[in-house]
């Protein structure tokens, strides 16, 4: 099973989307979340992925399962779901040898920009391009599956302040 390493922040303005080299629709819901584990359906464009996540570790990391499945059950599995889905656009942003991934949400949680790097290790140095703001990873408000219960729209103000 992999293990993901991964950082999340804020982003400051939307000056990435001028180094992006894809972008992509995403639409994700959870069919079970407890205890930091959840199972995920995601419909990206017009492939479905299942996944499975393990609590966070270390608040960087922890076990990962996906699987690519077909679409058509990616849909079904959406009737499976509790409180809605997530939908947003993510694009793939270079630094370096690795990618950050940049969503911007829609719905509830509109305004919400964020940018997350898949690390090799929770200490691996990477450059902070100028577009990347406050660190929050490990900060639960900024799950996606937190965002379905706790949407941006309703503690945005609290935020910014």
């Amino acid at each position: 099973m992999h293990i993901e390493t991964e950082r999340k922040f804020l982003v400051k303005d939307l000056s990435f989307k001028d180094l992006a080299v894809a972008s992509y629709e995403i639409r994700q819901g959870y069919i079970a979340h407890d205890g930091g584990n959840t199972v995920r359906v995601r419909i990206r464009d017009k492939q479905g992925f299942l996944t499975i996540k393990g609590p966070s570790v270390d608040g960087i990391s922890r076990h990962e399962w996906e699987r690519e499945i077909p679409l058509e059950d990616a849909r079904e599995l959406f009737l499976l779901c509790r409180g809605g889905s997530i939908e947003k656009t993510r694009y793939l942003v270079p630094e370096g040898p690795r990618f950050f991934e940049v969503d911007v949400f829609y719905g509830d949680n509109e305004g919400l920009v964020m940018a997350e790097i898949e690390l090799a290790s929770p200490d691996e140095a990477f450059e902070r391009p100028a577009w990347l703001g406050r660190e929050v990873t490990g900060d639960r408000r900024f799950y996606n599956s937190h965002l379905l219960n706790n949407p941006y729209k309703l503690w945005r103000e609290e935020l910014e302040k």
